[in-house]
């Protein structure tokens, strides 16, 4: 089981760990120009991750079903299910881009995007929605991989992807002097460079399957509708996370440029730290469905126990990491003095992040492995509201510190009422 868990993990944990690198790269190249350039490309970020993130369901739902799928050796659904998520994708995708206009209007307002940042949010949003297809692509492509078993070719994928847009955004921003609009860019077209790639992958190794894609039963009301309904409740899962680093986003940015620059660089560490931890919920959702779907309830609950065992020795690594390194690492993202400064009162919470939000995210992916769509939302929307009712009742004294207290509650929140639901129910979890 170990050597099964770490076959799948460790690509993912590679996989993942170069996403917090091209977001440390973007805010790198920012952090050579000016604060306001540092927070535009923080909040610009955050507001497609807002955007994507919502639409995470393509890849997490699709993994659940894809996984059980293939552990019941259905090769039919198999294919269907790609389908499915792939045509949502597409409609998705478009229609984002159709709708750019009040959706960019309506993000500026939820993150209080301030005038002297307006232009810079503006020009970075006007370019990046265009990726807006290949993204949610991308995402149903990479939840099938998992789903199949097949961790390599997310980690190729995403090293690609990674690595043309790296690539690109330091032409553009420091050959170009494209500023803002050359680290959108770059994510544009290393979007559509991956999504191309993947399909090619896809032809490669798993074409045979075409011949079991019924075309009328791509589009039956019954299945699609299970299909949407998974994703339904994953989707006002993520919309309430996102919801929350949005208004931790959106607060920092009422808070101050300092603040907000801060804030965001602090950030990093923990992106750096959620990427690594989700290797082994990844390594979940995929051995925890193919489980469910060949009825082996025993090796089901073993992944279980021992994801949570390499998940936990990760984190702890983690924090022990930033308790050594953290004030240096600060350096690495700022030259400013006045900016690192400010930032080391807060990296106590840097530290204190990695053990106590590490079981939420392993819970997620055995939530999703299982197509425990509904307990996932419940759970999401209870801690959601600990959160707020944390964060208010807090500010008033401690400003800054709330904000970071009132993320923590969040993570332990959901790790403490997905935890207490499969004890209550088990396998058995809707």
């Amino acid at each position: 089981m170990n050597k099964e868990i770490l076959r799948l993990a460790i690509p993912n944990i590679l996989s993942n760990l170069s996403v917090p690198l091209l977001s440390t790269v973007d805010t790198l190249l920012m952090g050579r120009l000016s604060f306001l350039h540092i927070g535009a490309v923080g909040l610009g970020s955050m507001i497609f991750n807002f955007v994507y993130w919502n639409f995470g369901f393509l890849r997490m739902g699709t993994t659940g079903m894809a996984a059980q799928a293939y552990g019941a050796a259905d090769s039919p659904q198999i294919i269907l299910t790609l389908g499915r998520a792939f045509l949502l994708a597409m409609f998705l995708g478009i229609l984002a881009f159709l709708l750019q206009v009040p959706l960019r209007e309506l993000s500026f307002y939820l993150m209080n995007v301030e005038a002297a940042q307006y232009d810079l949010v503006k020009d970075y949003f006007d370019v990046r929605i265009w990726a807006a297809p290949a993204t949610l692509g991308l995402y149903a492509m990479m939840g099938w991989y998992f789903g199949m078993q097949n961790a390599i070719f997310p980690l190729v994928l995403t090293v690609f992807i990674n690595l043309v847009n790296i690539s690109l955004s330091y032409w553009m921003v420091w050959v170009l002097g494209w500023e803002v609009r050359g680290v959108a860019w770059g994510t544009v077209l290393a979007q559509y460079a991956g999504l191309v790639l993947a399909i090619g992958l896809f032809a490669w190794r798993y074409a045979h399957y075409w011949q079991h894609l019924e075309r009328r039963a791509l589009l039956q009301v019954e299945a699609f509708r299970r299909f949407l309904q998974v994703n339904w409740d994953i989707f006002v899962r993520t919309l309430c996370l996102t919801f929350a680093f949005g208004f931790f986003y959106s607060r920092s940015s009422l808070l101050g440029a300092t603040v907000l620059a801060s804030n965001t660089i602090l950030q990093q560490f923990l992106n750096w730290m959620s990427y690594g931890i989700d290797g082994f919920a990844y390594a979940s959702e995929s051995l925890v469905g193919k489980y469910k779907g060949a009825g082996q309830e025993q090796k089901l609950r073993q992944s279980i126990l021992y994801s949570f065992a390499w998940g936990m020795l990760l984190a702890v690594l983690f924090s022990v990491l930033f308790i050594a390194f953290g004030p240096s690492l600060l350096w690495v993202f700022t030259n400013e003095e006045a900016l690192v400064e400010a930032s080391m009162p807060f990296l106590i919470w840097v530290i204190l992040f990695p053990v106590l939000s590490t079981p939420c995210y392993l819970w997620d992916g055995i939530f999703i492995g299982l197509t425990a769509s509904k307990a996932m939302r419940n759970s999401m929307i209870w801690s959601l509201l600990l959160f707020l009712l944390s964060y208010y009742c807090l500010v008033p004294i401690y400003g800054n510190h709330a904000l970071w207290a009132a993320l923590l509650i969040l993570m332990i929140a959901r790790g403490a009422t997905q935890g207490w639901m499969f004890w209550r129910d088990g396998i058995q979890l809707k």
